[in-house]
């Protein structure tokens, strides 16, 4: 059995000792960031290349591609793709419409995806904006209505599997409403559970059904008032399972972030042992990935059927023409 983490490296060649270190820890799979991709021809030797160390040539290697400011495919090679809130300004105008564009982008991204051997997107984002708070999120969401924000994630979502590439519905059960950046410090969101219920939680549970999800690094001073989300065995099993009713994998966020305190090994297993089925680390730094590993566990028999489950939701053989796409896309978006 793999073990539950993903890993990241350090640059746009992997090295012999990440090499070697990734075939005697048998990660589940790999992410990937800009400063690993520099060009098409060598993504596609990366990404190659790790699935190699491991050998397993279905390996999940994730990317953040969202679009706007998180886009790790950078020009000139790639597209980049608009950012969600352009999405929502056009739903204000006709919702259709948008909900179109919205699945025609992310089939886009999932023909690049593809083609550069990546598997996995860490989107879309589906967190509610809230009036007010710190701008971490911003233009990354749909906007502040939970509904419009539930309907055009579905269509983002829809639109990567039918392009053979998984999504991660983020960060559930909700970072819309957060003060701070949790990159480095950690939230404390105190709005009472009909607030969030309401609000926070309606696009996650509209999404429950989405095979991969992954956890915010934020309090929640009415559901935990001491652990956060990727952390407490309440959120998890109450909130994330229960209310929500997500049933897919759940990836933790990056353990490497600042709002997590202690030894990296100690928030690994602390994470498995709350509820999350596989931990992530994203820097590709050497020394901390051991201490990541020394903490996580196999895939569990459970990560493992949710994990088989959720690829056999995916198009395995899409054919899309990219060109027709990027017609019909920017006719939608004029």
């Amino acid at each position: 059995m793999p073990l539950a983490a993903i890993l990241g490296c350090a640059g746009p060649e992997l090295t012999a000792a990440e090499a070697a270190f990734f075939r005697a820890q048998d990660p589940l799979g790999f992410i990937v960031f800009a400063r690993n991709l520099v060009d098409p021809d060598q993504a596609r030797r990366l990404t190659a290349d790790l699935r190699a160390s491991i050998g397993r040539p279905d390996a999940p290697i994730l990317v953040d591609q969202e679009g706007g400011r998180v886009a790790r495919l950078k020009a000139p090679h790639w597209r980049h793709p608009p950012a969600a809130d352009r999405f929502g300004a056009i739903a204000a105008q006709d919702r259709a419409r948008a909900a179109q564009a919205v699945r025609l982008n992310h089939e886009l991204m999932a023909g690049e995806l593809r083609s550069l051997g990546l598997n996995v997107d860490c989107a879309p984002l589906v967190d509610v904006r809230a009036v007010g708070a710190h701008d971490i999120i911003g233009d990354r969401a749909f906007g502040t209505d939970p509904y419009l924000v539930a309907d055009l994630g579905r269509a983002a979502a829809e639109g990567l599997m039918a392009g053979g590439v998984m999504p991660i519905i983020k960060h559930i059960p909700g970072h819309g409403r957060s003060a701070v950046d949790s990159h480095f410090d950690l939230p404390r969101v105190d709005a009472d559970f009909d607030a969030l219920a309401e609000t926070d939680f309606v696009p996650f549970r509209a999404l429950n059904d989405i095979p991969w999800a992954m956890t915010a690094h934020i309090v929640y001073t009415v559901l935990d008032a001491v652990l956060p989300a990727t952390l407490s065995p309440t959120v998890i099993a109450e909130i994330i399972r229960g209310e929500i009713g997500f049933a897919g994998l759940l990836l933790s966020d990056d353990l490497s972030m600042k709002a997590l305190k202690g030894r990296l090994d100690e928030l690994a297993q602390a994470s498995l042992e709350a509820g999350c089925d596989v931990v992530l680390h994203c820097n590709g730094d050497m020394a901390e990935m051991e201490q990541v590993v020394r903490g996580a566990k196999p895939l569990s028999a459970v990560g493992l059927a949710r994990y088989e489950q959720g690829q056999r939701r995916l198009n395995a053989e899409p054919d899309f023409d990219q060109a027709d796409l990027v017609e019909e896309l920017s006719a939608l978006m004029a």
